[in-house]
């Protein structure tokens, strides 16, 4: 998976429907999720498309996750949310402001709102996610 830097430094050279490509893309990149895993526990609440993320508790720590969507647009935002935190220590991962790092690619504006109305549901489970993990 590619790092959130890098996915910006060529988000910020395209416009418009290039970055829909772009968003695309990452959703085709991410790891295939089992549909075993696709469950109501795993679903993401408030997205206008149906939206799953699995957390793995990696042997040192660090969390890794499977996510997926039903929606090309939508597989790609999740994709680049998942790409803020991936394999990063469950604690730093609760402690992270995803929200100001996805800042730069000004989501709000490139998409419509009910494409990241549920942007804010994936980061905060996640965190909450991560918090537990970081708990023991």
């Amino acid at each position: 998976m590619r790092s959130l830097p890098d996915i910006l430094e060529e988000y910020e050279f395209l416009e418009g429907d290039e970055r829909y490509r772009l968003l695309i893309e990452l959703g085709r990149e991410l790891e295939p999720m089992p549909d075993a895993l696709k469950t109501d526990a795993t679903l993401v609440r408030g997205c206008s498309a149906s939206v799953w993320v699995y957390p793995m508790a990696q042997d040192d720590g660090r969390l890794h996750f499977l996510a997926d969507s039903n929606a090309a647009i939508t597989k790609g935002i999740v994709a680049l949310v998942v790409s803020a935190v991936q394999d990063r220590p469950a604690a730093e991962v609760a402690a992270c402001d995803i929200a100001a790092l996805l800042e730069p690619f000004d989501l709000k504006n490139q998409l419509s709102s009910n494409r990241t109305q549920g942007v804010p549901n994936m980061i905060a489970l996640i965190r909450e996610t991560a918090a537990r993990y970081a708990a023991g």
